[in-house]
């Protein structure tokens, strides 16, 4: 009796406790999932540097016409005759017994230590400089907007890869329907001929359809991982256990009739043919004319408390009459214009193109799709119904297996009608250059 109340005494509090509370699973929506891959994955990464090597480029060429400056400093020691001369001129210690013919021709070895600061200033190039620099600016415009449709293009991939796997997981969901079906039939079948009321050729031919539907339910599981895995790569995080949480028959995405925004490969072409014209501009500029200033500052010691001074300023004017390399640079700049406009028009002419046929597959599966419902929806019917008169005897077996490979074929069109609506709705944003599946 004691032993029994300890017992329950003991229980009391166990019963008492809480009971943890059920983890769910962790979900991802299609939006979470095309952040993700924004975020980790690789090739957009190298992407984003090439933008940044871009815009370094292009502040380089914006401070083309900026003074340079520089400093020099040095410790010279020599005797060779014309160096020796100009070393003590320049630290201005110049004598008369420095202009014997003797000391002039065979120096004593002298030492100096000197330094110059010079600045130079461009004042005018034939337009190069400028040119430079917008060609520069363009550049980088263009590979940001090839960065923006390369994030497109993943977003593209992310949702193909998503509800890829949606449509692998509810595949796998009718493989398992079909073998359980099957495995009843089996069962049914194995038992009449085992009573002698269906012939052995019979049960082997239901045993042979229930091993296809173990096979194709084998093939659906391996679908599904595939397709997980194909996800995990591109948004960089393990989603095997993860809940797709963005319904494959969403209504999300441009409509057939929306209007076409900016695409990033169309402003990426405009911007590089905008660099093209700009280079060409360069080019002319090699065949003008060039000015430019020049300042400097320089000083020469013989010791450091002793020496010499200088300062120069000079306006210099430069002009190459003739340079058969530069008209050739200059042939070959105005050919890639032209190449650079001729793809622009190409671009546009692909754009249109893809905007038509993604529309034209966002009709043809939205049609479909009502079409393969009343499909499956009947074929459902049919295979209840044939299912029990088979029961009843009064339908051979080939009767149940056509109606479950009609119900199969059904259904698998279901599948691909709405996923292939759903990516052609993703595939029209990115032709018109609208956020796929709304994510900016």
């Amino acid at each position: 009796m004691i032993s029994k109340r300890l017992n329950f005494l003991l229980a009391v509090p166990v019963l008492a406790m809480p009971l943890p509370a059920q983890v769910a699973p962790e979900s991802l929506t299609i939006e979470a999932a095309i952040r993700l891959a924004w975020t980790d994955q690789p090739g957009l990464q190298a992407g984003e540097a090439m933008v940044d090597r871009a815009k370094a480029e292009a502040g380089a060429m914006r401070d083309l016409n900026l003074p340079t400056v520089s400093l020099s400093a040095g410790l010279v020691r020599t005797d060779q005759p014309m160096m020796a001369f100009g070393m003590k001129l320049n630290q201005a210690r110049i004598a008369q017994m420095d202009f014997n013919p003797a000391s002039l021709n065979k120096p004593d070895a002298i030492t100096g230590i000197g330094g110059g600061l010079t600045l130079s200033q461009p004042l005018y190039t034939g337009g190069r400089i400028t040119a430079a620099r917008k060609a520069g600016g363009a550049m980088a415009d263009a590979e940001a907007a090839s960065q923006s449709h390369r994030r497109q293009q993943v977003a593209l991939a992310v949702v193909q890869a998503y509800f890829g796997a949606q449509v692998a997981e509810q595949g796998m969901v009718y493989a398992e329907d079909s073998l359980r079906q099957a495995r009843e039939v089996e069962r049914f079948v194995q038992a009449r001929v085992d009573q002698g009321l269906m012939l052995q050729a019979e049960g082997l031919r239901i045993r042979a359809y229930r091993a296809q539907a173990e096979a194709g339910l084998v093939e659906a599981r391996q679908r599904v991982a595939s397709a997980r895995s194909g996800l995990a790569l591109l948004t960089g995080k393990e989603v095997a256990p993860i809940t797709l949480a963005t319904s494959l028959k969403a209504e999300t995405g441009p409509s057939a009739g929306a209007i076409q925004g900016t695409r990033g490969d169309l402003q990426a072409a405009k911007f590089q043919w905008q660099a093209a014209l700009q280079g060409a501009k360069a080019a002319q500029g090699i065949l003008l004319p060039e000015v430019g200033l020049n300042l400097g500052l320089g000083t020469m010691h013989n010791t450091w408390s002793t020496g010499g001074n200088w300062s120069e300023v000079s306006l210099g004017f430069r002009w190459t009459i003739f340079s058969g390399p530069d008209r050739r640079r200059v042939s070959s700049a105005k050919a890639m214009e032209r190449a650079a406009s001729y793809h622009l028009r190409w671009q546009e002419q692909v754009a249109g193109r893809e905007v038509s046929e993604a529309r034209l597959a966002m009709e043809s599966a939205s049609a479909r799709i009502k079409m393969a419902q009343e499909a499956v929806e009947a074929s459902e019917s049919v295979r209840t119904l044939r299912q029990a008169r088979h029961r009843e005897g009064l339908l051979p077996l080939t009767e149940v297996l056509d109606a479950e490979a009609g119900l199969s074929g059904a259904r698998t069109l279901l599948l691909n009608s709405q996923y292939e609506l759903r990516i052609s709705r993703a595939q029209l944003s990115l032709a018109q250059g609208q956020p796929i599946e709304g994510v900016q």
